[in-house]
């Protein structure tokens, strides 16, 4: 009985651990990581990003140079795309003066006269 329940926690472990490869995030030791993909191959598809911009579906993979159709088959269960994270705006008060906290302040001193 408690093997059973091991072996069972080990699988559900296993599936929760396994998490596909955001193509247009995914670090160069991310992509070695893949089953077939070794350094010169992770950095071939880094090259592509760079040169083309994100990932619009996982297919187009097979247009970087050295991944073949047999490759891309065994690699598209592990991959995802979803677009890069967006950089939230800066938090420091723009050169003109006329971010909230600005305006703000300058009432407190017409407030203050």
């Amino acid at each position: 009985m408690v093997r059973s329940l091991i072996v069972l926690a080990l699988a559900l472990l296993s599936q929760w651990a396994v998490a596909a490869v955001n193509l247009n995030t995914a670090t160069k030791e991310e992509l070695i990581a893949l089953p077939g993909i070794g350094p010169a191959k992770a950095q071939a598809i880094l090259d592509y990003r760079k040169a083309n911009g994100a990932f619009k579906s996982v297919e187009e993979l097979k247009d970087v140079k050295g991944i073949g159709a047999k490759r891309f088959e065994k690699l598209k269960g592990d991959l995802t795309v979803s677009p890069p994270a967006v950089r939230a705006a800066s938090a420091a008060p723009s050169r003109s003066g006329s971010s909230a906290k600005g305006e703000i302040r300058a009432a407190d001193v017409q407030a203050r006269k």
